[in-house]
């Protein structure tokens, strides 16, 4: 089964990191968000990637170019021999597959315009250059496998923008830093797709989350798969630096399930 990631919009929230590399490239532990991505998908068995590119897409290509140059502890560069020697590196055994999408393109475009490199598998898995979980992949293609319709969606409690207070009798017992919003649900994409979802989308201007989506669940083709655990985007450089400090506690949750 192949991985599809998003990777080519501009990330006009996070500027500040954005105007000089693709979101998927800001970093997490030294890290591109985008190899996070894949390390939650490989611990699933799934390591043959398709990642759509647009805006400032070289910056990827050139990193997976070199990728392991980028990951050797040490490199032995003899300028007068063709080619370096790497040691200690630590490479994954990845197959990727960079797609220009194009640098206006929206996101159901990017969709359709990898449909070549998919249209025959009986699935693939589709996700967000973004966001990171410690959702368990091989249950939601289990659970798109016994639904049978086109489409599963993971859904998620998004996480609430101010902590909470726990007060009794008049003082604070507790405080809760921004717990899940209880009772909504929302596109938390680690999307599983049938390739009939490409008959949804109309061309580049197409906006996946608004007319192939709700086509789907107007049709009865989109089904729901409920991830209760960490789930976490990076729009902002606040939720940028809560990333850092979790990978720097040691205990990052979108981690500890892809070791």
């Amino acid at each position: 089964m192949k991985a599809v990631i998003l990777a080519g919009g501009r990330g006009t929230r996070i500027s500040e990191e954005s105007m000089v590399r693709p979101k998927p490239m800001i970093t997490i532990g030294g890290r591109p968000m985008l190899w996070h991505i894949m390390q939650i998908y490989a611990a699933h068995g799934i390591t043959d990637f398709i990642i759509c590119l647009g805006y400032k897409g070289y910056v990827i290509k050139e990193y997976c170019a070199n990728y392991l140059l980028h990951s050797a502890d040490v490199v032995d560069l003899d300028l007068g021999r063709s080619a370096p020697q790497f040691r200690h590196s630590q490479v994954s055994p990845w197959h990727v597959t960079l797609v220009e999408t194009g640098e206006q393109t929206q996101t159901g475009g990017r969709i359709k315009r990898i449909e070549p490199w998919v249209r025959d598998d009986e699935a693939f898995c589709l996700t967000y250059g973004d966001g990171v979980a410690d959702i368990d992949i091989a249950a939601s293609i289990a659970y798109h496998r016994q639904h049978g319709r086109y489409a599963t969606v993971t859904a998620v409690s998004p996480p609430g923008r101010f902590g909470t207070l726990r007060v009794v009798q008049g003082h604070v017992a507790e405080f809760v830093e921004k717990p899940a919003v209880d009772g909504q649900l929302i596109n938390g994409g680690f999307f599983v797709l049938s390739p009939k979802i490409f008959d949804y989308i109309n061309g580049d201007s197409t906006v996946w989350e608004h007319e192939p989506l709700r086509r789907l669940a107007a049709d009865g083709q989109l089904s729901a798969y409920h991830h209760n655990g960490f789930w976490q985007p990076m729009d902002t450089v606040r939720e940028r630096e809560q990333l850092e400090m979790l990978w720097a506690s040691g205990g990052a949750p979108w981690w500890k399930n892809s070791q």
